[in-house]
């Protein structure tokens, strides 16, 4: 889920996902080569290259805004300077994971926020092309967009080592930016009654029923697992740590 539950810090990891991360993980630590570990950080995961896709694919459509595309591209600048400044990275070791992934719940959490948040979405765009429901083709996007680079983001972080702190404060920014572009996708699809209309009355109804579900799921997200429960969790752990204290 978004915040990190599992060694992926990934919001929308599938089960299977996590499972090959943590064999990774486990071979890191039986074979520590300066090699395998360049070879670990240095390269995109399939995860990441399908978000990265997407974000182009939204991007050169015209249908995301030149204010979302900065925040990402200062977002990246952003956590290197934290990295450096803020948040050094102290025991890749110790700071793998914040909540046990194999948790039942929280996988089944992680499976309901890719569906709901991703999977639905994407859905609900391609069709849109098909009805020639251009408006809510153009008010889902940024959504899917900022969400898939979280997506990008958290598996940068992640493969990348850095501190628990830069990967609870990621899907943080990442989820309170995103509820803005829930909102307006909300306040479009009610306001269809009123304009011309191009796409079928099913359509109408799912699309008002997609962004009230993202609202509710990522409202919970954020108020109700981010800030109260996986960032105090985060930083705790690694202000714990001896490093800290010395």
């Amino acid at each position: 889920m978004s915040g990190g539950v599992g060694p992926t810090c990934n919001d929308i990891s599938l089960p299977k996902e996590h499972e090959q991360d943590h064999k990774l993980q486990n071979d890191d630590k039986s074979i520590k080569t300066p090699t395998t570990q360049q070879h670990k950080a240095g390269f995109l995961s399939f995860r990441q290259l399908n978000a990265l896709a997407v974000m182009i694919v939204l991007s050169a459509s015209g249908m995301v805004s030149p204010e979302d595309i900065a925040f990402v591209l200062l977002s990246i600048i952003y956590v290197y300077f934290l990295s450096r400044v803020a948040f050094p990275s102290l025991q890749p070791e110790r700071e793998s994971s914040v909540f046990d992934f194999r948790n039942r719940v929280l996988r089944l959490y992680v499976l309901v926020s890719f569906i709901v948040g991703l999977l639905l979405p994407i859905g609900y765009i391609f069709e849109g092309i098909f009805e020639g429901d251009k408006e809510g083709i153009k008010a889902a996007a940024p959504h899917v967009f900022l969400l898939a680079s979280q997506v990008f983001m958290e598996g940068l972080v992640f493969r990348g080592k850095f501190s628990l702190p830069i990967r609870a404060c990621v899907p943080v920014c990442y989820n309170s930016v995103r509820m803005y572009a829930i909102l307006e996708w909300l306040r479009n699809e009610f306001s269809k009654v009123e304009e011309e209309y191009g796409g079928s009355a099913r359509r109408l109804y799912v699309g008002r029923a997609l962004a009230i579900a993202n609202l509710a799921f990522w409202s919970f997200n954020l108020f109700g697992f981010l800030l109260p429960v996986y960032l105090p969790k985060a930083f705790k752990r690694y202000y714990s740590d001896p490093k800290m204290r010395d």
